[in-house]
């Protein structure tokens, strides 16, 4: 059975403790003894200045259980290791650990130990990685490993891109990587690791000669360190940040050879660190379409403090039982060489699930224990020849290792250094290696067996056919077992000879010998060109990517290379989930077989079109999905082509086409349903106040962790088109609403009030539209009671209304968890009402209703805090009653927009056992008895907001008890609404045990909600909003980070959200306006220094590199009289004012995006 492999860029390196010694020797303990752990002095100290890595080997002479002990972590080992020290001239020492837990039973607990020797130039840094894999499986990762910024407490810690203990932000503040709907994390660190074992085969004896040392010190130079990003998701890869390693081939060109899987489908953006430290930048100008390597070139010139030499490529050299070296980025480290002996060459070329693979090729297999960031490592023989590349290996926790053999990248490289192309044919077949007792049973014949033993002595397998695609140059000419014997009249058994002869025969016909059943088949195919079928260009339009189908998907699921395959499944085409895979089928009732033909139709669509759109996933081609899509031309008006330029590096954009206008919408006619065994004909008419909305955020704000959602409104004021809906659903006005009416009629809205505490936004639509009897629900001004009888109407989970009849179990004051990590709207100061049926829990928008048909309360959506197990968002649902909308909503239907005034604080409501020790006299708590039979509480301050402006005269402060406002007692949350109208208001509060008298001001709600956000360098930049200040006690600046893309500078380098930017190159950015004139002056490519401050207090500095052609800075402005969206765009190329969109980067529909729908994991990666 085929192993289950994985790819290792796309899950946690394994975990390194890294351990500084400040004497030559540490100490291990057990229950009873101390063994030392010596770390041996170098022989010598090196004059030169290049860094020489010398090895000495001893094990601990115990079979008892040792615990090795550091300030952060213990872990125990139960085996005799070798422990590796390493002498570096001039550099600080660090041993590290990899550390493994399988379980922490005493029966079962099993730890594989070993110290690995490795230098840098930065000291006092942490480091971790961790491995994955299930260990009842056998699987395999690509090596890599991620630089992931995180708080200053809360996860474990890792390797920075500048070798310190990063401090960068708060936990839950990311972007999630798969998904554009949240900008948390999943993960959280609670003290406790748990990983997968991994055994490091020993160093053999005597692997300390000086000839490997010299060897070592050779080696080193050559390697370098690649820290890049996957600024766009592309074929196979995720926009992305990443590191892993390379070496250089030709050091006079300067060209680097790394892999594939490095390289990416598309440009990435990065830089290469040489030994000593040099950075230059570096771009592919090479991918092989099958193989998984990659070249990468940079300018020689740039490296002044070192020579450049080049490794060079022995592929001739690699044999079974010679001991190899793997020198490279492991684990994230700088350095790292790690040791091995090639056991086999001619393995399969390992699978690595969905995404990129390898295939028709072999493997060499070897022990190394190689892991995040070793990706593209050289694997060196004892001469200092590279005999193979490093590629993958084992996640299960094996010590299993895949090096690529190097016939075919030497072949690639000769072609650049000669000026010629690097032809690659292929016939669309799948090869694999198979051992002659299975090619026996595929029809094998003994005559063909001992001819080909004859003619290769050495040789066990034979290629056989596994997978022929469809439509392909082999489809109806080979079958699936074929074994081959014979291509052009020459027998083979291995992959290059095979590939010599495609490579150069491209557009000509092979003449194939096949076994089929023991039958001899003899076939001619036409080669094909294999970078014809590797897509080099794609399309975004509506806030999704595009290009053709890849030979490498296709491939992997075994269908014909065709089709326009949805790369970035985002805006408008934004599925039902967010899986990867999906292949357009047609547009607007017209097919789309190929990206040219899709080009065409979304040119015919204008903007806020609605479509029909077909589609499959390649998972499964059988089932052919339908649905309808509003095409957003407005946020993104642009359709760009980016198309792949080698020569430079980058993806060129180009605009196809600016978008259409939209139709004028038309009235439409439409009739209610009729809800159906109902005692009461005026509940049943409410069903003609109910419309469905549906809201799309194109750019993330203040927090907020979904880019769509949906649910329920209530039409308050249908002459207006007043539409009454949670604050969950609609979180601020920068967004796209549509309002569907009767099932039928789907009119656009627009914001015209979000209530900064109460959890309710109101939207509008144009009446004039709908020809339907709409009816203006009829809301209740007195307050529902517990134990009142109601009716509940919801709209379930599918969008169906359900309704029974309940009772109210429980009106109180609620409070709403706030989300810890990333700062976003949440309810506060409100009552909550409960009812005793489970439709409650199955909807998140509905009514309660009386008999009459009268609203006594919304059933709304409450967001509170991120789980910290599930990593998903909770959300509440629970009822608000009417009363407390009125006053609002008066307002509104006289055209008149609320100015409403709060108190900067929030209340939790206490007992009278608490009061009383707090300082409430008995008078008062008698008054409360006797006030609110209900509910004996009152309230208290349990948290200020932050006021940018703090009101002249007495305030509120955390602690103190409110007894009553403007001569009323307020026992109930919705007393306090006497708040939002009033300046001033005369307060009695208990503080410190004593009875106060003062006058509270109130502050205006003006400046609750964003109004003006900056995208800059893939950071969304804006004013703290009021969850933020309702959090944090002091604001460092007005320049917040709420999100950040995936792929960008500012993920790259640690810019992530809860940080407040408070200067830039040194100049103090107290402002948004202070930070664009700052960032603006900047030269493209080159870097700039930000001081930031995080949540909890923590200053730092981060270097940047600057990226306008991916990511230009753009302002975006709330602006009425902005007829298509109500905000304007700015953007700024090369230091000049661009209004709208510029000519480069990625659309306005991606920025803060990271990921399809759901938003649960986090994608950093490393190769």
């Amino acid at each position: 059975m085929r192993p289950v492999l994985f790819a290792r860029h796309r899950v946690p390196p394994p975990r390194l403790l890294r351990i500084r010694p400040t004497s030559p020797s540490l100490t291990t303990t057990t229950a009873s003894t101390a063994l030392p752990l010596l770390l041996l002095p170098p022989p010598t100290l090196l004059s030169s200045s290049s860094a020489l890595l010398r090895f000495h080997q001893l094990r601990l002479q115990s079979t008892s259980t040792s615990t090795f002990t550091s300030p952060q972590q213990t872990f125990t080992s139960r085996h005799s290791l070798p422990v590796l020290t390493c002498s570096v001239h001039q550099l600080p020492f660090h041993a590290a650990i990899t550390r493994t837990r399988k379980d922490t039973s005493t029966a079962s607990h099993f730890t594989s130990t070993a110290i690995r020797a490795f230098s840098r130039t930065t000291g006092n840094s942490t480091g971790s990685s961790s491995s994955y894999g299930d260990a009842s499986s056998h699987s395999a990762n690509m090596n890599g490993t991620s630089p992931v910024a995180r708080s200053k407490r809360k996860e474990p810690p890792h390797h920075s891109s500048d070798g310190r203990l990063a401090k960068h932000h708060r936990t839950n503040g990311d972007i999630d990587m798969s998904s554009a709907d949240a900008n948390t994390p999943t993960e959280e660190f609670d003290g406790h690791y748990e990983e997968e074992p991994r055994h490091v085969l020993p160093l053999a004896p005597g692997a300390d000669t000086a000839e490997w040392q010299a060897t070592i010190e050779n080696v080193v130079r050559n390697v370098v360190s690649i820290r890049f990003c996957q600024t766009c998701s592309f074929d196979t890869d995720p926009a992305l940040t990443s590191e892993a390693t390379g070496f250089v081939v030709d050091a006079e060109r300067g060209y680097i050879l790394t892999n594939r899987h490095v390289v990416g489908s598309g440009p990435f953006w990065g830089y290469c660190i040489f030994d000593n430290h040099e950075e230059v930048d570096a771009y592919p100008v090479y991918r092989d379409p099958v193989h998984d390597f990659g070249i990468l070139k940079f300018d020689p010139k740039a490296i002044k403090y070192m020579p450049v030499a080049a490794l060079p490529l022995r592929p001739d050299l690699a044999r079974v039982g010679i001991e190899i070296r793997v020198v490279g980025n492991d684990a994230g480290e700088k350095l790292s060489i790690l040791s091995g002996v090639i056991s086999r060459l001619d393995r399969n070329a390992p699978e690595y699930g969905d995404g990129y693979s390898d295939f028709n090729t072999c493997y060499y297999q070897a022990s190394a224990a190689a892991s995040g960031g070793s990706s593209g490592s050289p694997v060196v023989n004892k001469d200092g020849f590279a005999v193979a590349l490093q590629a993958g290996g084992r996640a299960d926790g094996a010590s299993t290792d895949y090096f690529l053999p190097l016939d075919r990248p030497l072949r690639a490289l000769k072609c650049l250094q000669e000026g010629k192309p690097i032809t690659r044919g292929d016939i669309q077949c799948q090869f694999v290696l198979k051992p002659f007792d299975e090619c026996r049973r595929l029809g094998l014949t003994p005559e063909w067996e001992a001819q080909v033993r004859k003619a290769f002595p050495k040789e066990t397998n034979m290629l056989v056919a596994e997978i022929i695609l469809p439509e392909g140059p082999s489809h109806k000419k080979l079958e699936e077992g074929d074994v081959l014997i014979k291509v052009n009249g020459k027998l083979l058994t291995q992959f290059i000879p095979l590939e010599e002869t495609l490579d150069s025969s491209v557009g000509q016909t092979v003449k194939l010998l096949l076994l089929r059943g023991g039958e001899e088949v003899e076939v001619e195919i036409e080669v094909g060109d294999l970078h014809q079928i590797t897509p080099d260009r794609f399309v975004s339009v509506s806030g999704g990517s595009f290009h053709n189908l890849s030979y490498q998907q296709a491939r992997l699921y075994g269908v014909a290379c065709k089709g326009v395959y949805v790369c970035e499944a985002g805006g408008s085409f934004r599925f039902d989930n967010n899986e990867n895979g999906w292949i357009i089928q047609s547009i607007d009732q017209k097919e789309t077989p190929d990206l040219d033909t899709f080009i065409e139709v979304m040119k015919g669509i204008p903007d806020k079109a609605r479509v029909v759109i077909t589609y499959k996933h390649l998972r499964d081609m059988h089932t052919l999905h339908t649905t309808v899509i509003y095409v957003d031309r407005h946020w993104a008006k642009k359709m760009k082509l980016a198309v792949r330029n080698d020569k430079t590096g980058l993806w060129d954009f180009s605009n196809l086409s600016d978008a259409l206008p939209a139709v004028p919408p038309v009235p439409r006619k439409a009739s209610f349903i009729q809800l159906e065994n109902t005692s009461h004909p005026a509940v049943a008419d409410l069903v003609k106040s109910f419309v469905h909305v549906s809201v799309t955020m194109p750019v993330k704000l203040d927090g907020f962790p979904k880019n769509r959602k949906w649910g329920m409104g209530l039409v308050i004021d249908a002459e207006k088109g007043l539409v009454i809906i949670s604050r969950a659903i609609v979180p601020y006005d920068l967004c796209d609403i549509t309002i569907t009416i009767a099932d039928s009629i789907v009119v656009e809205g627009k914001v015209v009030f979000l209530h900064p505490l109460q959890n309710y936004a109101v939207i509008q639509y144009d009446p004039k539209l709908v020809d339907a009897p709409v009816r203006s629900a009829k809301l209740s001004s007195e307050m529902i009671s517990q134990g009142a009888s109601t009716y509940f109407i919801g709209y379930n989970r599918i969008g169906r209304i359900v309704h029974t009849a309940t009772t109210v179990t429980e009106m109180f004051a609620v409070t709403i968890p706030a989300n810890s990590g990333a700062p976003r709207y949440r309810a506060v100061n409100v009552d909550a009402i409960t009812v005793d049926t489970n439709l409650s829990g199955q909807c998140g928008s509905g009514v309660l209703v009386a008999q009459d048909g009268t609203v006594q309360a919304l059933w709304l959506t409450y967001l509170g805090e991120r789980n910290p197990s599930s990593h998903r968002d909770e959300e509440y649902h629970l009822g608000l009653a009417t009363p407390t909308l009125l006053p609002v909503i008066s307002q509104l239907q006289q055209g008149i927009h609320p100015k409403l005034r709060l108190l900067s604080c929030e209340f939790r409501a206490i007992q009278m056992s608490q009061a009383r020790i707090m300082g409430v006299s008995e008078d008062w708590i008698q008054k409360v008895s006797l006030v609110n039979t209900a509910h004996h509480q009152l309230f208290l301050v349990t948290k200020r907001t932050y006021e940018r402006n703090e009101p002249a005269g007495d305030t509120l402060k955390e602690g103190d008890i409110l007894l009553t406002l403007n001569n009323q007692l307020i026992t109930k949350i919705s007393e306090l609404d006497v708040m939002y109208s009033h300046d001033y208001l005369d307060a009695v509060i208990v503080r410190n045990t004593k009875e106060l008298h003062i006058k509270l001001p109130t502050v205006a709600a003006d400046d609750a909600e964003t109004d003006h956000a900056i995208s800059f360098c893939g950071a969304i930049l804006h004013r703290p909003h009021l969850a933020v200040r309702q959090q944090i006690s002091k604001l460092f600046s007005e320049v917040y980070v709420s999100a950040r893309t995936r792929g960008s500078p500012a993920y790259q380098y640690g810019l992530a959200p809860t940080n407040f930017v408070t200067h830039v190159n040194g100049k103090r950015t107290p402002d948004l306006k202070s930070f664009l004139e700052a960032v603006v002056g900047i030269p493209d490519n080159t870097y700039f220094r930000l001081k930031c401050m995080t949540f909890d207090s923590v200053p730092w500095v981060v270097t940047m590199k600057k990226n306008e052609h991916y990511f230009p800075t753009t302002e975006l402005i709330k602006d009425p009289s902005e007829p298509l969206t109500g905000w304007r765009r700015i953007t700024y190329e090369g230091g000049k004012k661009i209004e709208g969109e510029g000519h480069e980067g990625v659309g306005v529909a991606a920025l803060g995006e990271d990921g399809g729908e759901g938003g649960e994991v986090e994608v950093d990666g490393c190769c």
